[in-house]
């Protein structure tokens, strides 16, 4: 099995890497840890229906294909969290410490985010035969739209610029190395690093839930990917991803 970026494509515009990915698995042409890199991006996908806007040729814009066959459909969790964790690495190398991961997979640097991750899942007869991780990371981009709340990017961060395709192909040996400690059985060891590498660890944050607003204290995650928060009353409660709204 070849390892990520192994086999890594530039293309020079795309509508979205992922939709492009995976029309490669549909058709049978793409294979575990295949890359495309996309200098242009033109419809790019986020979590929730939005989209993913970027400065062509200013940022990382990858999706790399997997084929999670030792994990079921339903522990999906584990995978978002071993690419969110290998995202982190490459992220904090340059970075440094205040890098974080925003449940359930942005990327963010102190209270402002730089990148975002969706995962796309090619299932058959609840086997698991493939999932895309797209990527989005910013690096050499300093001005965004009104529209992107509180972006940053590690040429801001930094001060210094970037040779973003050899940048992706690091990102691709930071994939690699958490999804084999995932395949090796090290679901635990993931899952307690995600939770240490968590933005607003033990602290209070206001959020949306179920459309009511209120504060409480994040203290972790479960195996299946549920939010751990202690509310006003001392109670403890664990949510569903798509019910809860950061409010920064």
């Amino acid at each position: 099995m070849q390892s990520f970026g192994q086999s890594f494509t530039v293309l020079p515009s795309i509508d979205s890497t992922n939709n492009y990915a995976m029309q490669m698995v549909h058709a049978r042409l793409a294979k575990h840890g295949d890359a495309w890199f996309a200098l242009n991006q033109t419809k790019g996908k986020g979590q929730r229906g939005k989209t993913w806007r970027s400065r062509a040729g200013e940022n990382i814009i990858i999706s790399v294909v997997t084929a999670p066959s030792f994990l079921l459909p339903v522990q999906s969790f584990l995978l978002n969290a071993a690419i969110a964790l290998g995202t982190y690495d490459f992220f904090k190398k340059y970075a440094g410490d205040e890098t974080r991961i925003k449940w359930p997979n942005d990327i963010y640097w102190r209270d402002r985010k730089a990148g975002g991750i969706l995962i796309e899942n090619s299932i058959r007869s609840k086997k698991w035969l493939y999932a895309v991780a797209g990527i989005g990371l910013n690096i050499n981009q300093c001005h965004f739209e009104e529209t992107v709340a509180r972006p940053t990017s590690l040429r801001q961060i930094t001060g210094k610029s970037f040779e973003v395709i050899d940048l992706a192909k690091e990102l691709c040996a930071c994939l690699e190395a958490r999804y084999e400690t995932l395949k090796a059985g090290n679901e635990t060891l993931i899952l307690h690093n995600y939770g240490q590498a968590m933005y607003k660890l033990n602290e209070q944050v206001k959020f949306k839930h179920n459309g009511i607003l209120l504060e409480a204290l994040v203290k972790g995650v479960t195996p299946d990917g549920l939010l751990i928060v202690e509310t006003a009353n001392k109670k403890e409660e664990k949510w569903l991803w798509g019910t809860a709204e950061w409010i920064l």
